[in-house]
């Protein structure tokens, strides 16, 4: 499990070792086809940042030879805010007297039909809270069943699960998960989360062992940009955290997400530090040199301007128009949001605008189908 794998690696030290980069280790790293973590911590580091220019020529010239021309476009829908977390940065934290809605099958349907009004969305993300006795497995498969007529490519962002939950869902039709680790910074980690299964945090680092366990066909990582005053270092840990599980569950597809916390305009937790917009280009460009295949998703919480500008240089997968409160679509349009969405155009003005850069929008994600023309083909030959 990656927990044991942590424990080997100095978080302190860590941070030590990506401010001591130098110049000649920047242009080390960028000299070289094949990066390891270290090359990686030296373009994250404040010595690269002379660099960035190169970095954005090299992280286009990869994004292109991998994806081509092309954006995957998905769309979220929380199905419910109940939650039994305390999260301390979090709007769906227990101890918010709010509202707490778990959608009904026929509030579920409404949505889907919603969605597909909006733009001709195939790739689904569904999103709950943390409460496994009022909205688990069952409840997630039941909506996994019911999206199956409506989109072809379904994923969830939810609780940590079994490695036996996780093969269950994918009888139900879902392909991908979505987890993000918050911090890989142990001890600050529990005074995020200082209640509920989220406060675990081995259970939670090592969910994506469990997921690959399962046979999960795509998963996605994250840290919370903010949480940490150190975000170079939490960064630093998923990168090893991605070589760890390309080694061992290597059939699968990885994603890396990197979101933003925002200052609170109502005495909310403030984040411990603001990436600026000039860092998240760097660490996107970094990521996309160190790992030519993986993934990068920037969700709406990026301004419309931001998005555009990184379109081109690193991103492969975007959200658009959506909305952050259960049954935002068509059902409680005005309930509360776990967090304020910042690119607030129509997913239509998204696809014009990726258009007019050049960028064709993928509406759809036909990995699944062609491994599963594949598997049929080797299944086929082996009884020849």
């Amino acid at each position: 499990m990656f927990s044991e794998e942590l424990e080997k690696i100095d978080w302190d030290e860590t941070t030590a070792a990506i401010y001591a980069k130098t110049d000649a280790d920047v242009r080390r790293a960028l000299s070289k086809s094949h990066l390891d973590v270290q090359d990686f911590m030296a373009l994250i580091s404040p010595a690269a940042e002379p660099y960035l220019e190169q970095m954005a020529q090299l992280s286009y010239k990869y994004t292109r030879e991998r994806f081509g021309n092309t954006m995957s476009m998905f769309v979220p829908l929380y199905i419910t805010n109940s939650c039994t977390n305390s999260c301390i940065y979090c709007g769906f934290h227990i101890s918010n007297p709010m509202k707490r809605t778990i959608l009904t099958e026929e509030e579920i349907v409404n949505e889907y039909k919603a969605i597909k009004k909006l733009a001709p969305f195939e790739n689904l993300l569904l999103v709950t809270g943390e409460n496994p006795a009022k909205a688990g497995v069952p409840y997630i498969a039941r909506a996994l069943d019911l999206a199956k007529p409506y989109f072809s490519n379904l994923k969830i962002e939810v609780m940590p699960l079994t490695a036996e939950e996780y093969r269950e869902l994918t009888h139900h039709g879902m392909n991908g998960v979505i987890c993000f680790q918050e911090t890989y910074h142990k001890a600050n980690y529990k005074i995020y989360h200082p209640r509920g299964m989220k406060s675990k945090f081995e259970w939670r680092v090592n969910g994506f062992d469990r997921m690959g366990q399962a046979g999960v066909h795509s998963i996605g990582m994250g840290v919370l940009i903010g949480l940490e005053k150190e975000w170079r270092t939490d960064v630093t840990m998923m990168a090893y955290h991605l070589r760890y599980l390309q080694k061992h569950y290597w059939k699968t597809k990885y994603s890396f997400n990197f979101p933003r916390m925002r200052p609170s305009e109502n005495g909310g937790f403030q984040p411990n530090v603001i990436m600026s917009d000039r860092e998240l280009a760097q660490v996107t460009f970094a990521t996309r040199i160190f790992d030519h295949d993986v993934d990068i998703s920037y969700s709406t919480r990026e301004s419309a301007d931001f998005r555009n500008h990184m379109a081109r240089l690193g991103v492969t997968t975007m959200s658009a128009e959506s909305k952050t409160e259960p049954g935002g679509y068509y059902s409680y349009p005005q309930t509360l949001e776990q967090f304020h969405v910042s690119d607030e155009r129509t997913a239509k003005e998204v696809t014009q605008a990726l258009k007019s850069l050049g960028i064709e929008p993928v509406w759809k994600d036909w990995d699944q189908s062609f491994d599963a023309v594949n598997c049929q083909e080797h299944a086929a030959a082996a009884t020849v």
